[in-house]
């Protein structure tokens, strides 16, 4: 697989929520190998308190991840770009070994290197217990629900 990673930085709208939505997809495969393909060799993550350096990390990470957050959905939404950075602002939900459902609230910071591929990514997420009843997102975003003013509620 080609070490780069289109679109290109400097972004512009198009391209940005192309990048966002492609990192939405990628991220709902819960395929960590396939994930960690679209960062650099030597990425930096903040994850919640987790300090993360390199795909192996990524993968070892978002596999331990996948094992414990089952039937995982994610939502991402362009919150703001400019030349190389992308801000998102995201919702997942998955549920625990025990049953319990939950709603996780986030931001992300991104930087990209000039192939395109993720070199930093910087994750403040919030957990919140929800309802089954309470469930939004039941698979991945579909077509008619992709690009600008498909935002998601707040709560």
């Amino acid at each position: 697989m080609s070490e780069a990673r289109p679109p290109f930085p400097p972004f512009d709208l198009d391209s940005a929520l192309a990048k966002v939505q492609a990192a939405e997809d990628a991220w709902n495969s819960r395929d960590p190998h396939r994930v960690s393909l679209a960062y650099t060799e030597d990425s930096a993550w903040r994850n919640r308190d987790q300090f993360i350096t390199g795909r192996q990390q990524i993968v070892e990470f978002l596999t331990a991840k996948w094992e414990r957050e089952l039937d995982y959905v994610l939502r991402k939404s362009l919150w703001c770009f400019r030349e190389n950075f992308i801000a998102v602002r995201f919702q997942y939900e998955c549920r625990d070994r025990e049953g319990q459902w939950w709603r996780s609230y986030g931001n992300e910071l991104w930087e990209f290197d000039d192939s395109g591929l993720m070199r930093r990514r910087e994750a403040s997420i919030n957990d919140v217990p929800i309802s089954e009843a309470d469930r939004r997102y039941f698979e991945p975003r579909p077509e008619e629900e992709r690009g600008a003013g498909n935002d998601f509620p707040l709560r």
